[in-house]
């Protein structure tokens, strides 16, 4: 008797977050056997801890390093809730994920800060990440019989803890803390719930130059997310890496008149995690594939520890340093603004084609209500086959202290 966990559809739900289907490219040999030899997406565990949470950036390109400050910043630059115009917030969003594909995968993701100290230029931030698979089958096979045993309901999550501080009057820092939590188990499998820590560490640089009559803002900032130890499913025997990422972004902002403001944002991001060894790079003079060298360094790859990984994924790639370069995806965002009432986005995200081949154009609107404001934001691939095309986002942000003085709470002396 063996029991058979429907890994196929859970890897292709979560693989779809990084991974598009290799299909016909421009050249229209996508799929030739060249291609194959150059398609090496990294790997990671935990994908969804990649997946954008909010419908703002997510309808700018997915960028966010150094756009303004908003609830939602936990995830793309904890450093900027330091300069957050509001001395708090708190926002809900909700993603159902890769809809074109199949029913009952969603994300859903709060976040929130609120900022103290006598010049409130410190900020606790705080976020959940819950992302379920929906329901998912285990079939038994016996000989020729087989049938569904269990139905299980597979997820990850992931809980913050951050803090931010001004180091002067353009420049923060931010550390966040993060618990994962995933659980792909079934009974009488080998396997368990996997559980970790990691860590990011941010900085932010905003400025104001003066363009004609104008005071314009100019932004930098710069995350290194997902630093930690590795994931394990099967006591330890094997692990995988985290999705350890560099993002590094900028942000121009102009006034059109005293209504109207124009944003700008590039992100660009990277991540520091190791090639998984390909049996390509081990074929011998004869022809055929040397297991003994391949399986070491597979055993190499899965004792490797995370800090040692982040290093070494700056020069392992199997193609040198032009696949490196390939590994880094770009966003472009721009946000036109009413009256910091009504919001239009627009945004476009790339990814290499042997990276993963992610590439797809997004838009979006929001809209503030007096101490709240929704948001909405929508993907448009460029292919489409891809699992990520027509995925929505959702949010929904609170002013918390909107909400406070409208009850009659007191304002502290602000700078």
């Amino acid at each position: 008797m063996k029991r058979i966990f429907a890994l196929t559809m859970m890897t292709l739900c979560l693989a779809a977050t990084a991974w598009a289907e290799v299909g016909d490219g421009d050249n229209g040999d996508s799929g030739s056997t060249d291609f194959a030899k150059m398609y090496n997406p990294v790997q990671t565990a935990t994908i969804s801890l990649g997946v954008a949470p909010d419908a703002r950036a997510g309808a700018m390109g997915d960028i966010g390093a150094a756009t303004d400050p908003d609830e939602n910043s936990q995830y793309w630059n904890p450093a900027k809730y330091a300069f957050a115009y509001s001395r708090g917030g708190i926002s809900l969003n909700y993603t159902p994920w890769l809809r074109k594909l199949v029913s009952g995968i969603n994300m859903a993701y709060v976040s929130g800060y609120w900022k103290f100290g006598y010049y409130d230029n410190q900020a606790i931030s705080a976020s959940m990440r819950y992302f379920s698979l929906g329901e998912v089958e285990v079939w038994q096979t016996n000989g020729e019989q087989s049938g569904v045993v269990q139905v299980i309901n597979p997820m990850e999550m992931a809980v913050d803890l951050g803090y931010s501080r001004q180091l002067s009057d353009n420049f923060s820092m931010g550390v966040v803390m993060r618990y994962i939590h995933s659980d792909m188990t079934y009974d009488d499998g080998d396997n368990e719930p996997a559980n970790t820590w990691a860590a990011d560490i941010a900085a932010y640089y905003t400025a104001y130059p003066q363009i004609g009559y104008n005071e314009c803002q100019w932004s930098w900032g710069a995350n290194l997310s997902n630093v930690g130890g590795k994931i394990s499913y099967d006591g330890n025997a094997t692990s995988q890496f985290l999705p350890c990422n560099f993002r590094l972004g900028t942000s121009f902002t102009f006034p059109l008149d005293d209504y109207n403001l124009m944003s700008f944002s590039f992100d660009a991001n990277k991540l520091l995690v190791p090639t998984f060894p390909q049996s390509r790079e081990f074929i011998g003079e004869d022809g055929q594939v040397d297991q003994e060298k391949f399986e070491a360094a597979k055993k190499n790859y899965y004792d490797m520890s995370g800090i040692k990984g982040l290093f070494k994924s700056f020069n392992d790639a199997p193609g040198g340093g032009l696949e490196e370069f390939h590994e880094i995806n770009w966003g472009l965002g721009v946000e036109y603004t009413y009256d910091r009432r009504f919001y239009l986005r627009a945004g476009y995200h790339y990814e290499n084609e042997y990276k993963g081949d992610r590439k797809y154009f997004t838009f979006g609107a929001g809209v503030v209500l007096n101490v709240f404001h929704i948001d909405a934001g929508y993907v448009m691939s460029t292919a489409q086959t891809s699992a990520l095309d027509q995925t929505l986002r959702f949010s929904l942000g609170f002013d918390l202290e909107g909400i406070r003085d409208l009850m009659g709470g007191s304002n502290k002396r602000r700078r």
